[in-house]
């Protein structure tokens, strides 16, 4: 198990449990399909730790800014999604 997730830090950060496991399912289908990580450091690690270490250094949020890195309402047509 990763240690960051024995710990209640992780998922206070993200304010609950279930916020945290939808946001680390999005985020992990992302890099599942090519995106590329976040973080620098990435060798030698899985796909969940790299996950939890980009919601841990504030890389992707689950409300404010959507992982694709773009502000709400940024460059996407008026009632389209991406």
């Amino acid at each position: 198990m990763i240690d960051e997730l024995k710990s209640e830090t992780v998922v206070n950060k993200v304010g609950g449990r279930f916020k945290l496991t939808a946001l680390v399912q999005k985020r992990l289908n992302e890099l599942l399909q090519g995106a590329r990580p976040l973080i620098e450091d990435t060798e030698g690690k899985t796909m969940l730790e790299i996950v939890i270490q980009e919601i841990l250094r504030d890389k992707i949020t689950a409300e404010g800014m959507p992982l694709d890195g773009k502000p709400e309402g940024g460059d996407a047509e008026p009632g389209r999604q991406e």
